[in-house]
């Protein structure tokens, strides 16, 4: 007998949904489906999957010899973080390896405190790790190791991850593998996590990753036991799978090695299920939102023309952690069918945040309960027979009635409106158990629908879902084309999706993306996804982690913990009346907010490269200032090196050299990661911001105590040093000498002389490649340099364009749209290309927009260069150029996207800054930091009037 029947379950916080499918019938009018079930979760998930499985096999009276898989698709181990569950939470111990790197940012540094405190109870760090070009930074050593496995047991802790630099391209020292050999020599009783597996490039993100991923473990290997212990009494021999973050399936065994994986899994699988309810009738090249109301939240997020979900542009934040998965764009809100409905003393009327959950069928009113929920009120607005005993809604009165449906019409055209960030409309899907809860019409829909199975599109998500293998790597592109290369990582790619289960004939590439890596030539990082259907002809009858025979696990009970210390994110109408702290000596006492606001406006002002500033961020410390310098080099390398000491000895290296102290210190730029090289000065950051910014960066302030002035040689980020106001105003000449640079790991140059600025970094530039692609820089400050004549002060904004330097004459919106198209290559360590750019209501409807059209082109060399708009008309238009800062920021949140992150389908707003008129006023500055400074036949026309802007101790200071 032929198994080909699908079963996909999902198991959410209120309802467990099941379909039975044919693939082979999936293009008939009830899409395969033979039949469906939706139950109340239970307590024992187990016990819930057991009922709904078993119920589709009567209604469809199938023979369980006819189901080729089971997909079960689980929120159980995101709510475990969510809800900071320390029940389900286990103590983690981290192993780094290393060597002189990232001590200063220790593991969970940028957690919320509590659930840092609960999870990250011990890390250590030893030798290991790699360059971006595969040399070794240190070899690993077994008696570290070793010493680390006798702390961490004396400890009890009994999860434990490895985490290495560069680990992710480690295909011949193996580091982390051999790591985590040795800890189950010395401490077999414990759990190893190799970051490695867990997620890829970017070590801050993959470490918390891998961090939650240790954290669950124990809780995961339980649950998903209970899945195939119910699957193995009802007598069903196919293999077990859970969905994942990106749609396609794990086995159990590998699920329950990396649950992680399975944390998006839940609005993936709407998403999906959607798509194919639908398909065939959506029209061509038309986008949708897709709002799933379950029984607690509903989720909203935009299914593209291509039927899969728009992704988040940023790496992912769970309950405050970072994490760097690929997860679909989602917004939520408190609205499900157990939603508590409310008429509050002072009239007004509530639904939600707060629900009953899955005990809806024992406290709602038409189940016999006592509780208002938006089910009933949903069954007394519509006329339901269908859900419970409708008759018992009779109690509630009309004029409350009518004053729910107008508050949940509210609620979702608010929901619908946050995600298009447009005011044109767009359909809208509906899907999700708790459908019955919205109205048939929405102001900003251009049409609403309901299709059949809408309520259990989860579980058709889950039962459709493929198997998926993916690499991101680092390649070397100088000795083969890129074709070539692309090759050589698709083959390693559908390997591993075959290895993972899919059946090699039915594999295809799904997405594909090369990225040369900024000041390193002659590679790139390339990532590549490779998925296809699961063959079910090599699947296995019996799982390793099956509990068959045994008795059922006593059900974990839940003990969040109370984070009394968590913040409420701030409302616009907050972030508009904020107002920084500055005292009476003329100190700005700077916040975690001002240092968050300062952030994103150096990655903005980095006009697409610089790096971003996160890595900078966190490492800020109490009681520090900074001096002239930072880093130099591939902003690659920084996501994954994290900074040992480098910074402190190129400092300590020009001052011994010059033997005298600076009076004052400068930012070198103030776009991308060294614009928080060179911070404001702090007298005190007082003990009510978090512990994690307690020194501001560059350690060679520490020992100096001197000030910083509220300027930058730059006023944007540009590719080379040379390309400051002081060789604008100076000359040719060399404007810093010496200048030393430092890889943090025992390796300094010093250069004592020089004719140029431009042969100083060109001998930097050489060195970089045999020094790890990345170093620091301290450059020293001549008597001649007036920085109060020369350095271009500099604004942050922190509220978009309108917040721009200068103030609104100084800045403006030059497009918006969908890029469509991105071209890279390397010249010398520089990644040039250029990104395209189609106008987009940026909703991702798929039409044009009122407010421009054609198309725009940004050339770039690691910044942008030049914006130049292709009318309908076919008639090109310059609208910016260099110097003016050319800014492509995220349209769904406003954060900026560098160079490297440019993607296919990102939606996004480009925003013009005028240049500082320290660029502008003489023909010099032109020269070297225009257009034609970059190779482009290109006249500079400023795009407003540059103002000088206050300073934040002159706006906000006493006068």
């Amino acid at each position: 007998m032929s198994a080909t029947l699908r079963i996909g379950v999902d198991v959410g916080g209120t309802n467990t949904d099941g379909v039975l499918l044919d693939p082979l019938a999936a293009s008939s009018s009830n899409k395969g489906i033979l039949a469906w079930h939706k139950s109340p979760t239970t307590s024992n998930p187990s016990e819930g999957i057991e009922n709904v499985i078993n119920t589709l096999l009567q209604n469809a009276q199938t023979d369980v010899h006819k189901v080729a898989s089971v997909t079960i698709g689980t929120t159980h181990f995101i709510n475990a973080v969510v809800e900071m569950d320390q029940n389900r939470l286990s103590p983690v111990a981290i192993i780094r390896l290393s060597g002189p790197f990232s001590r200063e940012v220790y593991p969970g540094i940028d957690w919320p405190p509590l659930l840092r405190d609960t999870i990250c109870k011990y890390w250590g760090f030893v030798d290991g790790g790699l360059e971006v070009d595969g040399d070794l930074i240190n070899t690993v050593k077994e008696v570290q190791v070793a010493e680390q496995c006798e702390k961490i047991k004396a400890l009890g802790i009994k999860s434990i991850v490895v985490n290495g630099i560069f680990s992710p391209l480690d295909m011949v020292e193996k580091q982390e593998e051999r790591v985590g050999d040795w800890v189950k020599k010395y401490y077999p009783e414990a759990d190893v996590v190799l970051a490695k597996e867990v997620a890829n490039l970017g070590f801050i993100e993959r470490e918390n990753a891998a961090i939650l991923n240790a954290s669950i473990l124990s809780f995961a290997r339980q649950t998903i036991s209970s899945f195939q212990n119910a699957i193995h009494r009802l007598k069903l021999s196919c293999p077990v799978f859970l969905t994942q973050n990106d749609g396609t399936i794990l086995p159990a065994p590998l699920a329950a090695r990396l649950p992680i994986r399975t944390f998006s899994s839940g609005p993936t699988n709407s998403m999906c299920g959607a798509a194919f309810l639908v398909g065939g009738t959506a029209s061509a090249n038309e986008a949708m939102l897709v709002v799933d109301i379950g029984g607690t939240t509903t989720d909203v997020g935009m299914l593209l023309a291509s039927g899969l979900p728009r992704q988040a542009a940023a790496v992912a934040e769970i309950s405050g952690v970072r994490m760097n998965f690929s997860c679909p764009d989602v917004k939520s809100i408190g609205l499900g069918g157990g939603s508590i409905v409310r008429k509050h003393d002072d009239g007004h009327f509530t639904i939600g945040p707060d629900s009953v959950g899955h005990r809806i069928h024992q406290e709602a009113l038409v189940f016999g309960g006592g509780v208002h929920t938006a089910t009933d009120y949903a069954v007394a607005s519509q006329n339901i027979t269908t859900i419970g005993d409708a008759s018992k809604s009779n109690v509630l009165e009309k004029e409350n009635v009518k004053e729910y449906e107008a508050v949940v019409k509210t609620m979702l055209e608010r929901i619908v409106d946050r995600m298009k960030t447009s005011a044109e409309d767009i359909p809208v899907l509906l899907v999700g158990g708790g459908v019955v809860l919205a109205p048939d019409t929405l102001v900003g829909a251009s049409r609403v629908e309901k299709p059949e199975y809408a309520g259990v599109a989860n579980a058709v998500g889950a039962a459709i879902a493929k198997v998926s293998g993916t690499v991101d790597t680092v390649v070397v592109t100088s000795d083969k084309s890129t074709q070539e290369t692309l090759a050589e990582v698709s083959n390693i790619a559908i390997e591993r999706a075959v290895a993972n289960g899919a059946k090699r004939e039915t594999v295809i590439i799904a997405e594909m993306e090369s990225l040369p890596l900024m000041y390193i030539a002659g590679k790139a990082r390339v990532i590549i996804k490779a998925i296809g259907e699961f063959d079910f002809s090599r699947s296995s009858t019996k799982s390793d982690l099956s509990m068959a025979g045994q008795e059922e696990p006593e059900v974990i009970q839940k003990k969040p913990l109370r984070d009394t210390s968590a913040v409420a994110p701030m409302t616009p109408e907050e972030m508009v009346s904020y107002r920084p702290v500055v005292n009476s000596k003329r100190e700005w006492i700077i916040s975690e907010l001002d240092l968050e606001w300062i952030s994103t406006g150096c990655y903005i002002l980095g006009t697409g490269g610089g790096g971003n500033p996160y890595g900078s961020f966190i490492r800020l410390k109490d009681d520090d200032v900074v001096a002239c310098g930072g880093g130099k080099g591939s902003p690659t390398v920084g996501i994954e090196k994290l900074a040992a000491n480098e910074m402190m000895e190129a400092q300590n290296a020009v001052y011994k050299q010059v033997g005298y102290q600076p009076n004052a210190v400068i930012a070198l730029e103030i776009g991308g990661g060294n614009g928080l090289q060179g911070c404001f000065y702090i007298a005190d950051i007082r003990n009510i911001f978090i512990q994690r910014f307690d020194r501001l960066l560059l350690g060679a302030s520490c020992n100096m105590n001197i000030p910083t002035i509220d300027a930058d040689w730059m006023g944007r980020a540009y590719p080379v040093s040379w390309q400051i106001t002081p060789v604008v105003w100076g000359g040719d000449k060399a404007q810093f000498l010496p200048t030393a640079i430092s890889d943090g790991n025992g390796n300094l140059m010093l250069m004592t002389e020089g004719n140029t600025e431009k042969i100083i970094e060109r001998a930097f530039r050489a060195a970089l490649s045999e020094m790890g692609s990345h170093v620091a820089c301290a450059k020293g400050l001549t008597p001649e340099q007036r920085p109060s004549l020369t350095a271009s002060r500099t604004r942050y904004p922190s509220h978009g364009a309108s917040g721009a330097p200068g103030g609104s004459e100084s800045a403006k919106v030059l497009f918006k749209g969908k890029i469509v198209g991105v071209e890279r290559r390397t010249f010398k360590g520089h990644a040039y290309g250029e990104v395209e750019i189609a106008a987009m209501d940026v909703s991702g409807s798929g039409h044009a927009g009122a407010e421009f059209s054609g198309t725009m082109k940004i050339p770039f060399k690691n910044e942008n260069i030049l914006a130049t708009v292709t009318r309908e008309d076919g008639k090109d238009e310059v609208v910016a150029s260099v110097p003016d800062l050319i800014c492509v920021c995220d349209a769904t949140n406003g954060e900026a996207i560098g160079t490297p992150e440019y993607k296919y389908g990102l939606l996004v707003v480009v925003i013009g800054i005028q240049a500082s008129d320290k660029w502008t006023s003489i023909p010099r500055g032109i020269e070297i930091g225009g257009p034609r400074a970059f190779g482009m036949d290109v006249d500079y026309k400023p795009l407003g009037k540059f103002n000088l802007p206050k300073s934040i101790i002159d706006e906000y200071g006493p006068a």
